[in-house]
C-alpha cells in the first residue's frame, strides 16, 4: 500500500508493505494480556529516521559545569542547555533519586509535553562513555584508552579523530573501521596495517590510496584487487620498483598529497563497484550488512534477523523496525539507542536488562516503564511515579487512547522536542538542511561560537610547512585556521608524534570538516533500482542511476572480481 509521507515539506510517497504490516503486528506491545496496536507511520522512513537523529548529538563537545558538583566537565550539552546535567560517573552512582522528579498524568495536556517537563528537570549523563582511560573528549565510546575526539567506538587504543571504529589501535581520521593499526584516513576498511587514505579494503598491509582491496599488501592507487602484492595503479612491479616509486610518490608534504588525492578520486570514478557491501546475507536489502537474514532496507547492521528500516545497530537486533543505533534488542519499534526486550519509542535506554519500556528516556536496568526519564532500576513506573503492578494495568491503557486522541501514539518524540539544535545532531550528518530549512520547520538551529583560545599565536593552515619535518615543537601552541572554514583548531602532542611517525603532513582542515569529507565519501541511506553494468539485470543499490561509477550485480562483479 503507498502512502504519502505527512510532513508538509516531503509529501513523497512510500510504501507500506504487506510485510510491514506483518511486522508491525507482531511488535503490538502487551498490557496486561492484552494488546495495543500501532498504527500504521505517518511519515516516510528517511523522515521517521531524521526525526529520530534530531534527538542524539554524537559530535559536538561542549565545556560546562556539572549541574550536581558543580565541577567542569565535557559534555554533549552546552552550557545554556535547557536541562540538568550530571558527569556521567555522577550521573551513575546512587547519589541521586529518579523518583524525586515525578509527575502525575495530566488528560489535559498532550503526553509528549508531560515527558518533556521531566526531560528539561531530571538529569542527564554529559557524555555516553563507559570504562575509559585517559579518554576526556569522546562519545558514545567505551572500554577504551588514550583517545582524543573519537565518537561511537568501542575496544580502541591509541585512536585520534575517528568515528565508528573499533578494536583498533594507533589510527587516526578513520570511520567505519575495524581492527586496523598504525593507519590513516580509512573509510570502510577492516583487518588493515600500516595502510593509509583507503576505502573498502580488508586484510591489507601498507596499501595506500586504494578502493576494493583485499588481502593485498604493498599497493598504491589499485581498486578491486585480491591477494596482490608490490602493485602501483594495479600493474605488479616487483619490490625494488615499489620501493624506488614510491618513495618519490608518497611522501609526506601537504602538496603531494593533494596531488595523490585527485588521483585517488579520479581512480575510485572508475573502480568497479558491486551493488552493495552486504556479507553472509539471506534475503536483505540496504548496505553494509554482515551476518544478516530478513532484512529489509537496513543499513550498517550485524548479526541481526528479521529487520526493517534500521540503520547502525551495533549487533543482534532481532524483529525490530525504525531502529537507529540499537544493540542486543528484540521486539523494538522506532527506537534510538535502544537495547532489550520489549522496547518502544524510547531514546538512549541502552541496558539489555530492559524489559517492556514506551516512551522512555534514559532509562536502565527497567521494565514495565511508561514516558520515564533518566529512571535505574525502575518498575510499575509511568512519568517517574512509582505505581503497584495492578494501578500500572488500569492507568497505562488510558494513557495510550488519551495519546490516541491526540495523534502521538505510534509516533517518536517530535524533532521539535529535541534537547539539541538540528545543526548539533547526527540528523544533520546523515539529513543536511539549511539553516533556513530547520528554523522553517519549526526546530532548532544552533550557532556555533568558538571558545578563546590560550594560545601563542593564530596561523592559517595555508601557511604551515608543507612537509612534518620542518614542523616545529611549538606547533602545540598555536591555533591553526581551517584552509576552507576558517575555525580554529589544535593540535595535541599525541598526534603531532603520530603525524612525525607516520611522516604525515599537519592536516589543513579542521577535525570536523575531515569528518564531514570523509561521511560524503559514503553513498547515502536509499535504494534505487538500477541495472547492472554487465548483465542489464535490474538490482537494488545505494548507487542511484544518474551516478557514473561502473556498478555490477553481485555474481557479475564476482566474476570480474575472482
Amino acid at each position: 500500500m503507498q502512502k504519502i509521507c505527512a510532513n508538509p515539506w516531503c509529501r513523497q510517497p512510500f510504501d507500506f508493505s504487506i510485510e510491514d504490516r506483518a511486522l508491525l503486528d507482531r511488535l503490538t506491545p502487551v498490557i496486561a494480556g492484552k494488546k495495543y496496536s500501532i498504527p500504521e507511520p505517518t511519515l516516510c522512513p528517511t523522515c521517521r529516521s531524521q526525526r529520530r537523529l534530531a534527538h542524539r548529538n554524537e559530535r559536538i563537545l561542549y565545556k560546562r559545569t556539572c549541574d550536581l558538583t558543580k565541577k567542569p566537565i565535557v559534555s554533549i550539552y552546552s552550557a545554556d542547555a535547557p536541562c540538568n546535567v550530571y558527569a556521567p560517573d555522577v550521573w551513575y552512582s546512587d547519589g541521586w533519586d529518579p523518583m524525586q522528579y515525578g509527575i502525575d498524568v495530566d488528560f489535559s495536556v498532550p503526553f509528549s509535553s508531560q515527558v518533556q517537563e521531566l526531560r528539561l528537570k531530571a538529569p542527564r549523563p554529559a557524555l555516553a562513555v563507559i570504562q575509559n582511560e585517559n579518554c576526556p573528549y569522546v562519545n558514545q565510546v567505551w572500554q577504551s584508552k588514550n583517545c582524543h575526539l573519537c565518537i561511537d567506538g568501542g575496544f580502541d587504543e591509541d585512536v585520534l579523530y575517528s568515528y565508528a571504529t573499533y578494536h583498533s589501535r594507533n589510527v587516526t581520521d578513520c570511520a567505519f573501521t575495524r581492527e586496523c593499526e598504525r593507519s590513516f584516513d580509512l573509510l570502510d576498511c577492516s583487518t588493515c596495517y600500516g595502510s593509509q587514505s583507503c576505502i573498502d579494503c580488508k586484510n591489507c598491509a601498507e596499501a595506500y590510496y586504494s578502493i576494493d582491496c583485499a588481502q593485498c599488501s604493498n599497493i598504491a592507487f589499485c581498486s578491486n584487487l585480491r591477494g596482490k602484492k608490490y602493485c602501483l595503479f594495479n600493474r605488479e612491479i616487483g619490490k625494488e620498483e615499489w620501493e624506488r616509486q614510491t618513495r618519490a610518490l608518497l611522501i609526506g608534504s601537504s602538496s603531494k598529497r593533494q596531488e595523490c588525492a585527485q588521483t585517488f578520486h579520479e581512480l575510485c570514478l572508475q573502480a568497479l563497484r558491486r551493488e552493495n557491501h552486504n556479507v553472509q546475507c539471506e534475503d536483505c536489502t540496504g548496505d553494509y550488512l554482515a551476518s544478516c537474514r530478513n532484512c529489509y532496507h537496513c543499513f550498517d547492521a550485524d548479526k541481526s534477523e528479521d529487520l526493517r528500516y534500521c540503520a547502525r545497530p551495533d549487533e543482534q537486533l532481532t524483529t525490530c523496525m525504525d531502529i537507529d543505533h540499537g544493540a542486543m534488542l528484540e521486539l523494538g519499534y522506532e527506537d534510538l539507542s535502544a537495547a532489550g526486550h520489549g522496547i518502544y519509542f524510547c531514546h538512549a535506554s541502552y541496558s539489555t536488562t530492559n524489559s517492556n519500556l514506551l516512551y522512555c528516556d534514559l532509562s536502565f536496568t527497567s521494565s514495565d516503564c511508561f514516558g520515564c526519564v533518566a529512571m535505574k532500576n525502575g518498575r510499575y513506573c509511568i512519568l517517574n511515579k512509582q505505581y503497584s503492578k495492578e494501578e500500572y494495568e488500569s492507568l497505562v491503557p488510558k494513557i495510550i487512547e488519551h495519546m490516541r486522541s491526540t495523534g502521538e501514539w505510534g509516533e517518536f518524540f517530535p524533532a521539535e522536542l529535541s534537547l539539541f539544535g538540528y545543526n548539533e545532531s547526527a540528523a544533520q550528518q546523515y539529513y543536511p538542511i539549511t539553516k533556513e530549512e530547520i528554523e522553517g520547520r519549526g526546530w532548532r538551529w544552533r550557532e556555533q561560537t568558538e571558545e578563546p583560545q590560550k594560545v601563542s599565536k593564530t596561523v592559517d593552515a595555508r601557511l604551515l610547512p608543507d612537509a612534518i619535518d620542518g614542523v616545529p615543537d611549538d606547533i602545540l601552541n598555536w591555533a591553526i585556521l581551517c584552509e576552507d572554514t576558517k575555525r580554529p583548531y589544535r593540535i595535541i602532542k599525541q598526534e603531532l608524534e603520530f603525524y612525525r611517525t607516520m611522516q604525515l603532513p599537519v592536516p589543513h582542515l579542521h577535525p570536523n570538516e575531515r569528518h564531514r569529507r570523509r561521511m560524503e565519501l559514503r553513498n547515502p541511506r536509499k535504494l534505487w533500482k538500477r541495472k547492472c553494468g554487465k548483465c542489464g539485470k535490474e538490482m537494488e543499490t545505494t548507487y542511484s542511476p544518474e551516478r557514473p561509477e561502473k556498478v555490477y550485480c553481485e555474481e557479475c562483479y564476482l566474476k570480474e572480481v575472482y
